[in-house]
């Protein structure tokens, strides 16, 4: 009734029906009838032949349910079946035997319902064991070089939990569904599960609505990305050519080709992720843009440190200040480079220990690289030591360079040299250079070591004093340690080095 009749607004036809309808019901007893009968006027709504309602053409023009043509007899049996409803739903409610019925349905169902809740427990604990069974399998099955690729505990960690949310899952449906099935079986709880079943179909549906309209947009994005792991993976054979050494270009050698990987690497997939973008489910919604610009804002306050150290490794590696396996002086640090990184550069020095140094310090530093000084292989090595005037120039640089022969680890091409760096007040400054292997005896500092035992062996044998005569005069006895007095107590046969037979000769 949505139109004025007779002189009566809505309002006041809806209270006189409802008027109608009580003193039916106060008066006879269920079941109840309902008629619709035509008249002049409309159609009647009569229960158990009392008059109930009329309703009006007026009523199907105004009715929101109405078609674009006015439709009296459609109208008319729409309010038919919601007051059939409304009078069996109001018989339910004052009935004691339908009431307990239903009660007897909720408690049976409930019966049911906990013997399945029980078994899809058990079905869980079942699956759980044969699942992370077979996954172990397959983990042992990934190995390379027979390391496992895949943790046995972590995958086993993950199947639990798949397990366990598909578990919980099924089993809260299954309580939902319970839930409002139960209250509708009750005509005053009967509005609440209709509730609660229609906000999880609409929920349900519009998951599925939502995964159907977004899966053709997310298959191009998984093609971009597909795309993009082919272009990379047919670049690989040729930069690894170039890493070997079969391809150079000027701009791109061995030195270059693994920078240049990464540099078109991340170029490519930036460009994918930029072209896949668009087609990301949600990518246009206002929480994922929101998402965006905070990982934008994080990204530009906290990357230019970030961006500071890899611009500092690309320059590093693209002017080949180091290689690996070079021995070089960074500030107050030395020893062989081990990895060159693009935020880092990790050396190990002589006593074993493995800095790893920031790319923009090492830019910012002055950098000695030994293993280019000689232009050989291995690394370069140099020491001092200071003899008086009265020691022929030319018999130091001999005995030098036979204390250079003797050692082991240095290489005799290129030949030790020897440079006079000083001719101070009292002795001469002279400086030996040799170059050593890169990966024998040990580290440098083992074999600068072994290089000044030998220099201390093969001046004492000749009688050469290593001796800055700062002093007044010469002593009576020439200050050098012969051949019988090497070896001591405590140090015995086999405590250092000594030249063999053939090496104990004049210079």
């Amino acid at each position: 009734m949505q139109a004025s009749a007779l002189g009566l607004q809505p309002a006041d036809r809806h209270r006189r029906a409802q008027a109608q309808l009580a003193a039916v019901l106060e008066t006879q007893a269920a079941p109840y009838g309902v008629e619709l009968r035509p008249v002049p006027e409309g159609r009647t709504l009569l229960v158990n032949g009392q008059l109930i309602a009329t309703v009006l053409p007026a009523d199907a023009s105004a009715s929101p349910a109405a078609l674009p043509e006015p439709d009296l007899d459609r109208v008319a049996l729409d309010a038919k079946a919601r007051l059939e409803l409304a009078l069996q739903e109001y018989g339910e409610a004052h009935s004691w035997k339908q009431l307990g019925l239903s009660v007897l349905w909720v408690l049976g169902s409930l019966v049911l319902l906990l013997p399945v809740l029980w078994a899809l427990r058990r079905a869980s604990r079942v699956s759980l064991r044969l699942l992370a069974r077979g996954a172990g399998a397959q983990a042992r099955k990934l190995q390379v070089s027979g390391v496992t690729l895949l943790s046995l505990d972590r995958l086993g960690d993950a199947v639990r939990l798949i397990v366990r949310l598909l578990h919980a899952g099924l089993w809260l449906l299954l309580v939902y569904e319970w839930l409002g099935w139960a209250l509708r079986q009750f005509p005053y709880t009967r509005v609440w599960g209709e509730q609660l079943h229609a906000t999880l179909r609409e929920a349900l549906g519009g998951v599925l609505l939502g995964a159907a309209s977004a899966l053709p947009q997310l298959l191009v994005a998984i093609l971009i990305f597909v795309l993009a792991h082919f272009i990379s993976t047919a670049l690989d054979p040729f930069f690894e050519r170039a890493e070997s050494g079969a391809v150079d270009l000027g701009w791109l050698d061995a030195d270059t080709a693994r920078p240049t990987r990464r540099l078109v690497r991340v170029g490519l997939w930036a460009f994918a992720v930029a072209m896949a973008y668009p087609y990301l489910p949600g990518a246009q919604t206002e929480a994922f843009k929101g998402l965006s610009v905070l990982i934008g804002l994080m990204a530009s306050l906290g990357a230019s440190s970030v961006v500071g150290q890899a611009a500092a490794g690309l320059i590093l590696m693209y002017t080949r200040t180091l290689r690996i396996g070079e021995y070089v002086r960074i500030g107050e640090h030395e020893g062989t480079v081990t990895d060159l990184g693009t935020f880092a550069t990790r050396i190990r020095t002589g006593q074993g220990d493995e800095l790893t140094l920031p790319n923009a310090l090492i830019a910012a530093s002055v950098t000695r690289n030994y293993s280019r000084t000689g232009g050989g292989a291995g690394f370069a090595l140099d020491t001092s030591v200071t003899i008086g005037y009265d020691t022929a120039w030319r018999q130091v640089e001999a005995l030098l360079k036979l204390a250079a022969a003797r050692t082991p680890g240095i290489l005799q091409t290129p030949a030790p040299r020897v440079f006079q760096t000083a001719l101070s007040d009292f002795y001469v400054e002279y400086r030996l250079v040799v170059q050593a292997q890169p990966s024998e005896p040990g580290p440098r500092a083992q074999v600068l070591s072994l290089l000044h035992g030998q220099i201390q062996d093969v001046f004492n044998e000749f009688g050469v004093q290593i001796m800055s005569p700062h002093y007044l005069g010469d002593p009576d006895e020439a200050k050098v340690v012969p051949p019988s007095r090497w070896r001591p107590e405590p140090a015995g046969e086999d405590a250092v080095p000594h030249p063999t037979e053939g090496d104990a000769r004049p210079v």
